[in-house]
């Protein structure tokens, strides 16, 4: 049995589909740990999210920005976007119980000693906070007059620092933006949402979320993650994995392998 944690696949069904051939996926023996960004962008979400739901127990799912997004938009809370790629989702008969099944799936996820999320963990949380706070927004995201709260405000860059006083929607804003949003913050946890850059041009002040000195982060964890595609799956860090290497953009679908410590990859068939 092989456990593979894959990267952002975001709607690129195509190369999914030859990613699993290459590393001859057997379902029932093997499991698959999405990090999140199942949808958008690509040219075939709805067969992605209709194939990954099809696995059953084989597959394990931490939702990212763009799986939020798009049951917001399924359940009528924000307007599809222009650059957008979700109409074929929004046209589906049973785009409700797509949206339901989204609910269900978790913010972190740990496999032994390795912690997956979308976007990472703030080096101001330990990993039992982390824990804490993805099964609190889990429980808003699968409570049915939460859920409508929360996707009714999910956007927004502020709050920018975690506060355990914070109430209502401003406190889940603030875990879900950790959690589906992050690449840099600065000492203290504040993160900056509008960078987007790789690590060379980081601003002055700021770093890579993996970067600042966690002592709360105990030695055993290997932490993965998606979300940054300009980090081209480059950390330059051992017990930190990056998977999202940019196929929606023309490079790479990335899987990595957690008993060997190996990626397989296949190259986009889309051009960037």
């Amino acid at each position: 049995m092989s456990t593979y944690v894959i990267g952002d696949v975001q709607g690129c069904y195509d190369e999914l589909m030859m990613l699993l051939d290459k590393i001859h996926f057997q379902v029932g023996q093997d499991k698959l740990i999405f990090v999140g960004d199942l949808v958008n962008r690509g040219p075939k979400s709805l067969e992605t999210l209709h194939f990954i739901r099809s696995l059953g127990k084989s597959a394990k799912i931490v939702l990212g920005n763009h799986d939020l997004y798009c049951m917001a938009v399924i359940y009528g809370y924000l307007p599809l976007r222009k650059k957008d790629a979700l109409t074929e989702i929004l046209n589906a008969p049973d785009k409700f119980e797509l949206a339901d099944w989204l609910r269900q799936q978790r913010f972190l996820y740990q496999h032994k000693n390795h912690i997956i999320t979308h976007a990472g963990i703030p080096p101001i949380w330990s990993v039992k906070k982390a824990k804490k706070r993805a099964r609190e927004l889990e429980f808003v995201l699968q409570t049915d007059v939460c859920y409508k709260l929360f996707l009714s405000h999910l956007f927004g860059n502020e709050p920018s620092l975690w506060n355990k006083n914070l109430q209502g929607i401003s406190r889940w804003r603030c875990i879900a933006n950790y959690f589906t949003r992050m690449r840099i913050c600065n000492k203290k946890g504040k993160i900056d949402l509008d960078f987007k850059g790789g690590l060379d041009n980081i601003p002055e002040g700021w770093d890579a979320w993996f970067n600042i000195p966690n002592p709360k982060l105990k030695e055993k964890y290997t932490l993965i993650f998606g979300h940054w595609a300009a980090l081209r799956g480059q950390t330059n860090k051992s017990h930190i994995i990056a998977t999202d290497t940019g196929c929606v953009w023309g490079r790479q679908l990335s899987a990595y392998c957690i008993e060997s410590k190996t990626f397989h990859r296949v190259q986009s068939t889309s051009k960037e």
